[in-house]
């Protein structure tokens, strides 16, 4: 089942196709041809416009090797911040180690060989396999690398990821593979990087053996300081002069919604003037009839402020499959669109934050529960008030 002629490891997509942008353009008009076509052109649009991109991405991605498909879309500017679950950097660590991901053959999706693949130590993502030696050799790298001094202290989500992508990047370089891993990229280009659910991967489970044996020892991650961030990223995008915010959405689940709750934490919870996100793609295959919020819609969007209602008419759902989608859509947009310059918003995280905290602290939701900054500085600084809220507070779902 593990031949070689069948292993994933796709070059990454180093330019569009004016061809795939045409097919695309002529074509696709109808139906969820048409929905796509239309993502394909906001994504340009998004792009065109300046806005400050971010791209959330769940289910198995970089399995099925679409980080070759991610990486040249950072490269050339239009992915400014990253929301991922766990599993897809864990699993994109692979290929920086140089391990082998196959594809299966089709009746291997079935689950009929399931039992035997367990005794031949072969792991299945339904249709993509690999040796269970796999997930080892990535186990023992990241517990190593998590051992490293630079990690020893309570962090954010993005400084881990970052800090992994320095190690992923040399590892990337001693191996020779034809393309770094996310974390790699992003520590390159100072691309933020969050993970809503962190506990929630692999990454999750040595962090957890690591506190297992030593529970003192770190890293010990602050979930607070990652809305905190990528709230202040959000509001430094839309306070600009002509700022524009978009999200560009694979899939759905946590990434989904940790990419979207940042303008509820602006507006309702720390009471900061904001709309909502300018422009919204999702590609998914949830249905919005069922409640999940993979599959809720951005006109429902709107109704928490996530999404401005004013750019409406620049929202698209696409139901079509990630895997389908994201290459056509990579490729229209890189034959399409002009390479922006990378903005290197991890370097910024703590002047935005700074910003935000500023703003918060002019705010009468600031003041309800903290007091008014000039009066709390002159008896030695704020202590927690005691007081309701004015209306029932909003929780976003997940």
């Amino acid at each position: 089942m593990l031949h070689p002629k069948r292993r994933i490891r796709p070059a990454p997509l180093a330019k569009g196709s004016a061809d795939v942008a045409d097919l695309i353009d002529t074509y696709y008009n109808a139906y969820n041809a048409a929905r796509l076509r239309e993502a394909c052109q906001t994504f340009a649009r998004m792009i065109d416009s300046g806005a400050t991109i971010g791209v959330s991405i769940a289910g198995a991605l970089t399995p099925a090797g679409l980080s070759s498909v991610l990486v040249p879309l950072m490269q050339a500017g239009f992915v400014d911040y990253l929301s991922s679950t766990g599993a897809n950097l864990y699993h994109d660590l692979h290929f920086d180690l140089g391990l082998p991901l196959y594809r299966g053959m089709p009746e291997v999706a079935s689950g009929a060989h399931d039992v035997a693949l367990r005794k031949d130590g072969i792991i299945r993502v339904y249709d993509v396999l690999f040796p269970a030696d796999v997930l080892y050799k990535t186990d023992e790298w990241v517990y190593r690398v998590l051992q490293a001094p630079e990690f020893g202290k309570r962090m954010s989500g993005s400084e881990l990821h970052h800090l992994i992508g320095k190690y992923a990047l040399e590892t990337a370089r001693k191996t020779g593979v034809d393309k770094p891993s996310l974390l790699a990229v992003a520590h390159d280009l100072d691309l933020p990087v969050w993970v809503a659910s962190p506990g929630d991967s692999t990454i999750g489970l040595n962090l957890s053996a690591i506190s297992t044996a030593h529970p003192d020892r770190g890293p010990h991650l602050d979930p607070g300081a990652d809305v905190m961030e990528m709230s202040a990223l959000v509001l430094d995008a839309k306070r600009a002069k002509g700022g524009l915010s978009g999200v560009v959405i694979f899939g759905g689940g946590a990434p989904k919604n940790f990419l979207l709750q940042t303008e509820p934490q602006l507006q309702e919870i720390l009471g900061v003037s904001e709309k909502g996100h300018d422009y919204f793609i999702q590609i998914t295959d949830a249905r919005p009839d069922t409640g999940g919020l993979s599959g809720a819609t951005p006109a429902e969007a709107v109704s928490w402020g996530k999404i401005d209602p004013e750019k409406l008419p620049d929202t698209v759902v696409c139901y079509v499959d990630s895997t389908v989608a994201m290459p056509l859509i990579a490729s229209y947009v890189l034959a399409r669109c002009k390479r922006r310059k990378p903005r290197r918003l991890y370097k910024r995280i703590p002047e935005m934050v700074d910003a935000l905290r500023g703003e918060y602290r002019k705010t009468e939701m600031y003041a309800r529960y903290w007091g008014r900054p000039e009066k709390a500085a002159a008896q030695g600084g704020p202590k927690p008030k005691s007081a309701k809220r004015r209306t029932a507070p909003k929780r976003t779902r997940s």
